[in-house]
């Protein structure tokens, strides 16, 4: 019998009617929606394949910090994140009870360190610098003016955001400069941004982000063919010129150095972005450069996602703000492709025909993804297009772009 009384399914039960006789109803369904939206979540990351990378451990965490058990409370305490102003315990960075933490702290706590003091980010920078290509950049400049355009998401959702704010739903500007950043289609920027001005609305924006940015291929199609005409789908670019290798050593170089000038709070992203591409184009530390591509990238992505997933429990994922972040971040993406298309345009007027268009719908962050959506565009226009390389242009300049958008909205708001 006490056995019985110590299962889980007893556990949840007692749980539930302990909640229910308190009138707090958001918790006695709370507990199931949340493990089965866990469930979907997985369902999309393992069945149709939706940035699985990262939304399989988010999911997952998701799914171990709502289990009905005292199992989940032992791994995550959120409350150990939060100063509650009883002074009691030993409190860095704002409110992280790193005594709690260490003494009585799970596992997620621990690995929840990374997030909380904006570790683990930066080191997924490094491992995507190592894996981009900048040389269609340095090869197109104006690509840069393409990846600045489609920035134009994440200042539309701020601003709306703070219109919503005003009228009664809840959002600061902190929270809107979090919401806002979405709009770049950068996860782990996202991620950077948010822990910092609004941590409570973490687990909505980075399921929000990383789920738009596996339905680019659905989102983009319908706005790009509506902004464009069939002859200017159809424009084949010419190839693009060799890019030298000191070029290619000299421009992360020189772009962390501009950078931290403009825009010092953006260095912790696009310097380690940079430092990774340094050590894969310089060519004389093959090895380290092989370990930031694999080994610590695959590592810190399953720390981020498990960590980050088990932030999202009833009561901070389940309320009409978490809807509004995701109706924001919708709209966050749809003006970004209509920023980088509408520069597409004006490219394509000024230089006579010229600029494929569809190029600047890839100037969301988004590697290579948004690319590959330019290609398939233009392909079915032109069988004979081949856009993929010019659109990688806009592309790897929108992740500098949305790190430097993250990184103006933490010099003005954090």
């Amino acid at each position: 019998m006490s056995f019985l009384g110590e299962t889980g399914i007893a556990k949840m039960i007692n749980q539930m009617s302990a909640s229910l006789a308190d009138g707090n109803f958001l918790q006695v369904i709370g507990t199931p929606l949340m493990i089965a939206i866990a469930c979907v979540l997985l369902y999309l990351a393992i069945v149709k394949k939706f940035e699985p990378l990262l939304l399989l451990p988010i999911a997952f965490g998701m799914l171990l910090t709502n289990l009905p058990m005292e199992f989940s409370q032992k791994l995550m305490h959120p409350q150990f994140f939060v100063d509650d102003g009883s002074g009691v315990g030993e409190f860095i960075d704002g409110g992280i009870n790193i005594q709690k933490i260490v003494s009585e702290g799970g596992l997620l706590d621990l690995l929840y360190l990374g997030v909380k003091l904006g570790i683990y980010p930066p080191l997924i920078f490094l491992g995507i610098g190592v894996m981009t290509d900048f040389a269609p950049l340095i090869s197109n400049p104006k690509s840069l003016l393409l990846g600045a355009a489609a920035q134009l998401g994440v200042f539309a959702a701020f601003l709306i955001a703070l219109v919503l704010g005003a009228l009664g739903l809840g959002f600061d500007v902190k929270d809107a400069a979090s919401i806002g950043i979405i709009g770049g289609a950068d996860g782990p920027t996202a991620i950077y941004v948010t822990k910092t001005l609004a941590p409570r609305l973490l687990p909505a924006i980075a399921i929000a982000a990383y789920s738009y940015m596996a339905l680019i291929p659905v989102i983009q199609p319908p706005i790009m063919r509506l902004m464009t005409t069939k002859k200017s789908r159809s424009v084949v670019m010419e190839q693009l010129r060799p890019v030298s290798k000191t070029e290619r050593i000299l421009f992360p170089i020189i772009v962390t150095i501009v950078v931290a000038l403009i825009v010092p709070d953006a260095v912790s992203l696009v310097g380690m972005l940079m430092l990774g591409n340094l050590a894969k184009e310089s060519g004389v530390v093959d090895r380290i450069s092989k370990t930031m591509q694999n080994e610590l990238m695959n590592i810190v992505t399953i720390f981020l996602g498990t960590t980050v997933g088990a932030t999202a429990t009833a009561d901070t994922f389940l309320n009409s703000q978490t809807l509004g972040i995701i109706a924001l971040g919708l709209i966050a993406f749809c003006f970004s492709t209509f920023g980088g298309l509408l520069l597409g345009n004006i490219m394509y007027k000024v230089t006579g025909g010229k600029v494929n268009p569809l190029i600047g719908s890839a100037g969301v962050s988004a590697v290579p993804m948004a690319a590959r959506v330019s290609q398939v565009e233009g392909q079915k226009e032109n069988p004979s297009n081949f856009l993929l390389m010019h659109a990688m242009g806009p592309n790897v300049a929108g992740v500098i772009g949305s790190a430097v958008a993250a990184g103006v909205f933490l010099a003005m708001f954090k």
